[in-house]
C-alpha cells in the first residue's frame, strides 16, 4: 500500500512533507522567531537556524504512525484486444450466454476494457484511543482505445462511508467492535475468482452496521443493513399501465467458526411484486439467501497454498447468488444453487497452478418453469523463468443449459465454449499469483457451439460475423493493485 502521510515520517524525521493544519502554526514561529530572535540570528548560521526552527515545528506537529494519515490504493487494468483482422474484438468474462446470470470464463486475454478503482483512505486516532477510518473509492469503465473518454466512460463513486473501531466506551462482547455507516462494499464478506473475474458473493449498498462482535474465541460476527434500489420498472396497477421504483433492505448476519463462514440474508422489497416480468406480475418481494464457506490455509489439504470452497443457495430475491439483492426481476418462487471451488499452489520452485471451478443452478428465476444450469472449469499456471519474466496459461470451458422461456427475447440455447490463452508475462518481481503490477502480450483460441450465437440480438458470440464458432483474438494489457 502507498502511504503517503502529512507529518513526519519515522523512517525519516528529518524530511518532512507539508501539512496544512499546521501552516498557522508555522507560520506564527516563524513571526515569532524574526521579531524576536532577530539579534540572535545574527550570530547564527542558516543550518543552525534551520535546526532551530524544525525542533520548534517537532514540538507542535503531531508524530504519524501507521494508524493515522491519507493513503492511497487502487486497482486499474487497461488493454487492447484485437481480432485476425485487427479490429477490436468481443470479449469479457460475461460474453458467453450463460454470462447474463453470472457465468463467468477465464479472463486472460479476454478483456477489452479500461477499469480502475481510486481509493481514497483517511485514518485518525482520538485522544480516548477510537479509531476512525474515511474512504471514498471511485471507479471508472470504458471499452473505448481513445484517450479521452469523458462521453461513454462509467464514472461512478462506488463507496463513501465512515468506520469507527477500538471504540472507548465499547466493553464486552462489542470490545473489538468496528461500527460504520454510508456506501461500501462489505468488508468481509467479498471475495471473487480472481481468474474468472467474478465474485463468489458480493454484497454493497447504503447502509450502516457493526463488525467483529465476538461472542467466543471461536465464533465472531458481523451484523449489517443494506439498501438497494431497484430501477423503475413497468408495472400493471388496476389495470393501468404506469412505472414504479422500489428498495430492497437486506438484513445480514456473516459469522465465522475459525476458517468457516456462515452467511444468511434476509430481504423485502416493498410492493416489487408489481413488477411485469415476461408479462406477468409474479416478481418477488421478499427474500433468502445463505452461503457455507471454507477458507483453508493449504492446497485442499495436499501442498501448500489455499483454498476457498463454498455452496450458496437462495429463494425468491435471493435466487441472484452473486450480487445479493441486486436483480429485482426474479421471479416470487425462484431458486438458485451456487457452487464455487479454487486453490492455488506451487507444483514445483517454478511452476504455479491455480484450477478453480464454479457452477450455478436455477428454476422459475424469470418465468414459472424456466431453468439456467451452467458450469465453467478454469485454471491459469504460470512458469517463472527469470526475476522479471514469466510465461502465463490458462483455459477455460463452460457448457450451459438455458431454458429462457422467452425472457427478454432470449432464445434456448445448449451448448460449449472453451478458451485457451498463452500471455508472456512481465513484472517488477515473479513469485506468487498476487503479485502486481504486470505488462502481458497475449494470443487466446476460443470455439463455441453454433447454437449459442443464436441467444439473443446483439449477443458478443453472435454480434460480429467476423466472431463465428472460432476466433483467435491477440492483444496487450497492463494490470496493477496496491
Amino acid at each position: 500500500m502507498l502511504n503517503v502521510t502529512y507529518g513526519t515520517t519515522p523512517a525519516n524525521p528529518a524530511k518532512r512533507t507539508p501539512n496544512v493544519r499546521l501552516l498557522p502554526a508555522a507560520v506564527g514561529l516563524i513571526s515569532l522567531s524574526l521579531m524576536t530572535g532577530q539579534a540572535q540570528a545574527q550570530d547564527q548560521t542558516v543550518e543552525e537556524r534551520l535546526a532551530t526552527l524544525e525542533a520548534k515545528l517537532a514540538e507542535v506537529e503531531p508524530k504519524a504512525s501507521g494508524l493515522e494519515g491519507f493513503s492511497f490504493n487502487t486497482y486499474a487494468r487497461s488493454g487492447l484486444l484485437l481480432n485476425g483482422d485487427l479490429q477490436s474484438a468481443p470479449g469479457g468474462p460475461y460474453l458467453t450466454p450463460a454470462g447474463s446470470v453470472g457465468g463467468a470464463v477465464g479472463r486472460l486475454g479476454n478483456e477489452p476494457d479500461t477499469y480502475l478503482e481510486a481509493i481514497l483512505n483517511y485514518k485518525q486516532v482520538a485522544e480516548n484511543g477510537t479509531k476512525s477510518h474515511y474512504r471514498l473509492m471511485i471507479a471508472d469503465s470504458t471499452t473505448s482505445s481513445n484517450d479521452w473518454t469523458a462521453g461513454d466512460g462509467a464514472l461512478n463513486v462506488r463507496q463513501a462511508y465512515v468506520e469507527f473501531s477500538n471504540l472507548a466506551s465499547f466493553s464486552g462482547i462489542f470490545d473489538d467492535a468496528a461500527i460504520w455507516a454510508g456506501k461500501r462494499f462489505d468488508r468481509d464478506l467479498n471475495f471473487d475468482i480472481h481468474w474468472l473475474d467474478s465474485d463468489i458473493v458480493f454484497l454493497g449498498g447504503l447502509g450502516a452496521g457493526v463488525y467483529d462482535v465476538t461472542f467466543s474465541d471461536s465464533l465472531k460476527s458481523n451484523f449489517s443493513l443494506y439498501g438497494r434500489s431497484f430501477l423503475e420498472f413497468p408495472s400493471d396497477i388496476q389495470d393501468q399501465d404506469i412505472t414504479a421504483d422500489t428498495d430492497n433492505l437486506i438484513l445480514t448476519a456473516n459469522n465465522y467458526f475459525g476458517n468457516v463462514q456462515w452467511l444468511i440474508n434476509g430481504m423485502k422489497a416493498q410492493e416489487n411484486d408489481l413488477r411485469v416480468v415476461g408479462g406477468v406480475t409474479e416478481a418477488a418481494e421478499t427474500g433468502l439467501h445463505t452461503m457455507l464457506a471454507y477458507h483453508g490455509d493449504s492446497f485442499f489439504g495436499i501442498s501448500d497454498g489455499s483454498f476457498k470452497a463454498a455452496i450458496i443457495h437462495g429463494t425468491g430475491l435471493g435466487a441472484e447468488t452473486k450480487n445479493i439483492g441486486a436483480d429485482g426481476d426474479l421471479h416470487e418462487d425462484a431458486v438458485s444453487t451456487r457452487v464455487a471451488v479454487y486453490g492455488t499452489t506451487y507444483l514445483s520452485e517454478t511452476w504455479r497452478f491455480a484450477p478453480a471451478i464454479l457452477a450455478e443452478t436455477s428454476e422459475d428465476r424469470y418465468i414459472k418453469g424456466d431453468e439456467y444450469q451452467w458450469l465453467t472449469f478454469n485454471a491459469r499456471v504460470a512458469q517463472e523463468l527469470s526475476a522479471n519474466f514469466e510465461m502465463q496459461y490458462e483455459a477455460s470451458w463452460q457448457t450451459m443449459d438455458l431454458t429462457t422461456l422467452g425472457y427478454q427475447s432470449r432464445n434456448s440455447v445448449d451448448g460449449d465454449y472453451s478458451r485457451f490463452t498463452v500471455a508472456p508475462t512481465f513484472k517488477p518481481q515473479v513469485g506468487g499469483f498476487w503479485n502486481r503490477p504486470e505488462i502481458r502480450v497475449f494470443a487466446s483460441y476460443s470455439t463455441w457451439d453454433d447454437e449459442l450465437e443464436t441467444y439473443a440480438s446483439g449477443d458478443a458470440l453472435g454480434v460480429d460475423s467476423d466472431f463465428e464458432s472460432s476466433q483467435w483474438t491477440f492483444g496487450t494489457q497492463m494490470e496493477i493493485w496496491f
